[in-house]
């Protein structure tokens, strides 16, 4: 077996791993990226990507639907189920070369197309080689959750790394778990002509503030989504049906499994490195290093929150310390989150429930509702709100619900990472009309009670009023 050394040694190819990748290894390191599946990890391949990709196609047919409203004839949508997914892999084919291995090597990364395994504190074997590190950095990902349900293994079945190749239109798609994932294939499927129900074992998106949680489900609801929640699944059957604890059952053409994710851990023979694991996937300090201080984990694989753009933050962690030498821990108060119905679905920090058990009679909550939005009343879209949970001026958590929602807590993102208050909102200007006035329309309404409810304040104002020349 031929040996290799290098600074830094990266497992996974996707969102984190590349990012760790190009930075490091134009600044001048060593680097060495393994991948033993598909370049650009689930993000481009199985998640983020196609998920959009089939919702933009499904937006389309319900625009054609709807379009009475703006003096526009309605029509019935024509889906070609299978043309939509030919758009998906066309979304997929653009954007790959960015992931690609030319691309990479064009860097001055080494890239082996291999899974990786340890064989000490600082070597792993992969393609027929023994790599050794200075640094190593865990990037591999997560997969699909498959719970243990009876029956489950005699049917066949779906996951966000299966659904993409699935050309057949489903008749009726049956969706065990009311989260993200689900709630948006959802829509999706429905809007493209689909039968859909959703089995949720405890409340669809039961981690999201419930009022917001609530605009989402009903208009899933409105568009023919059925949403069956606390429905804990007990087995599976041929013929895909669903049966639930409470002996419900549920019989479908289709069967979609989205109750969650599990780290990627199986390959990477941890023990031989003396890495330590949790229920959630590998133990990390706020430094991201393992219990092997040589190792570092970041993105899915840490065990923590899983979204793509986390990943892409720890990466910038990993080259300030791993590279440059430079101190630099995670945090995750300013990562959003968000799901991309219609209305979309987005929070950062604190929602108002556990603002109010952190904070108590500190926390102050400001609203402003989207039916007061010119944009937003022009193009017919009103439905939604935002809150803002703010502790001695600074916001520390932000609910969005309705359109656009995951473009309007871009700000927000901003505002918490650099630990602004609200006064450096409400001195933005927005062009008129912007759905993005929104923002500054509740910092307005935090200061509202402040400026014109507030008896002190109109007292100085009548002074002033009497001396001003």
């Amino acid at each position: 077996m031929d040996s290799l050394s290098c600074d830094l040694l990266i497992v996974g190819a996707g969102s984190g791993g590349l990012s760790v990748a190009a930075g490091a290894a134009q600044m001048g390191a060593d680097v060495i990226l393994l991948e033993g599946h598909e370049m650009g990890g689930d993000c481009l391949n199985y998640g983020c990507v196609p998920s959009k990709a089939l919702i933009a196609a499904a937006a389309r047919a319900q625009a054609m639907r709807g379009a009475g409203t703006y003096g526009i004839a309605p029509v019935a949508p024509q889906v070609d189920y299978a043309v939509a997914k030919d758009h998906v892999q066309e979304v997929i084919a653009q954007i790959a070369p960015m992931d690609s291995v030319e691309r990479f090597e064009g860097f001055g990364v080494r890239v082996i197309r291999d899974f990786g395994a340890f064989v000490s504190e600082t070597e792993m074997e992969a393609g027929g080689y023994r790599i050794s590190a200075r640094r190593i950095v865990l990037a591999t990902g997560s997969s699909p959750f498959v719970p243990p349900i009876d029956g489950l293994e005699t049917v066949p079945y779906l996951t966000n790394e299966t659904l993409w190749q699935l050309r057949e239109q489903p008749a009726h798609l049956l969706i065990i778990g009311g989260g993200p994932i689900g709630m948006e294939m959802a829509q999706a499927h429905v809007r493209l002509g689909s039968k859909v129900t959703v089995i949720e074992g405890a409340k669809a998106l039961g981690r999201d503030d419930p009022e917001a949680a609530a605009l989402v489900i009903d208009r899933l609801r409105s568009e023919g989504v059925e949403i069956v929640e606390d429905a804990k699944v007990t087995a599976v059957r041929e013929g895909i049906t669903v049966e639930v604890e409470d002996g419900r059952s549920f019989t479908g053409s289709h069967l979609l499994v989205a109750v969650g994710r599990r780290a990627n851990t199986e390959r990477l023979n941890l023990d031989a490195a003396g890495i330590q694991t949790t229920r959630t996937g590998i133990k990390v300090d706020d430094r991201l290093r393992t219990s092997n201080r040589r190792v570092y984990a970041i993105g899915d694989v840490a065990g923590g929150m899983q979204f793509t753009h986390l990943a892409g933050y720890h990466a910038g962690l990993i080259v300030r310390s791993a590279v440059l030498g430079l101190p630099a821990k995670a945090k995750t108060d300013h990562i959003p989150r968000a799901t991309y119905t219609q209305p979309e679905l987005a929070q950062i920090g604190l929602t108002e429930a556990e603002a109010q058990q952190r904070h108590g009679d500190a926390l102050e909550v400001a609203r402003f509702d989207f039916h007061h939005n010119d944009r937003l009343i022009a193009e017919r879209q009103t439905a939604g709100f935002i809150k803002a949970m703010v502790v001695k001026g600074k916001p520390v958590g932000v609910t969005i619900v309705g359109a656009q929602a995951g473009e309007l807590v871009n700000l927000w993102s901003l505002v918490i990472a650099n630990g602004l208050k609200m006064s450096a909102v409400s001195n933005m200007v927005s062009p008129y009309p912007t759905v993005g006035e929104i923002n500054k329309r509740v910092a307005g309404a935090y200061f509202t009670p402040k400026l014109f409810e507030n008896e002190t304040v109109k007292k100085v104002v009548r002074l002033v009023q009497r001396w001003l020349p």
